[in-house]
């Protein structure tokens, strides 16, 4: 997605890159370390955690005009389960629509025959370069594919319009998910109100 001109006189200059190297890698991170010296002449060793260039997906996906498809799935990072939308990586050579129909295919069971994107979303970027575009798909068909989830995954159906019900579980809290759900909903109250069906 194209990111907006800013206007270059109105913010700082970006800080010089005095250094740059790796401080780890494993199968699915990996840490770099920034020297930086800000325009001011101030100098900061920043870490980060760089991500895949391939980006990565979530999906809001509608069976039907009032309801959303949320997996449920083991999050390591809590030691727990927790309720959220698909996701996933771009593949190499894969677009984010095709990539986000095969993650559909492989966590919940469907395809989409209809499927645009909504919004880019990062998640804390003082600390890693990972952003996840989020598309809406519609129009949905039973379609399964192999995925590389450990156990197959639990899919439940929730109402869109019913967030603050969501909001109040214990097991709903991944932020990127939150603002997914909320944009969807706000574009498709948009669409309604527009169009004079509500």
């Amino acid at each position: 997605m194209s990111t907006p001109p800013r206007p270059d006189s109105q913010w700082p200059q970006k800080p010089e890159v005095l250094a740059r190297q790796s401080v780890a890698k494993s199968r699915l991170f990996h840490v770099e370390s920034l020297d930086l010296r800000f325009s001011n002449g101030e100098e900061r060793t920043f870490e980060r955690l760089t991500g895949s260039d391939s980006g990565a997906v979530m999906i809001v996906a509608m069976p039907d005009p009032e309801h959303v498809l949320l997996i449920r799935e083991y999050a390591a990072g809590f030691e727990d389960y927790v309720l959220t939308l698909p996701k996933g990586l771009v593949d190499p050579g894969e677009d984010i629509v095709t990539a986000a129909n095969r993650e559909l295919m492989e966590e919940c069971g469907f395809g989409a025959h209809s499927i645009e994107p909504l919004v880019e979303l990062s998640l804390a970027p003082n600390y890693m370069r990972h952003r996840m575009q989020v598309l809406l798909a519609t129009d949905l068909y039973p379609k399964r594919l192999p995925g590389d989830e450990p156990e197959p995954l639990i899919v439940e159906t929730h109402g869109l319009f019913e967030l603050p019900a969501l909001l109040a579980r214990e097991d709903f809290h991944e932020a990127r998910a939150i603002a997914a759900l909320f944009i969807a909903r706000d574009k498709l109250l948009a669409q309604r109100d527009s169009s004079g069906l509500w």
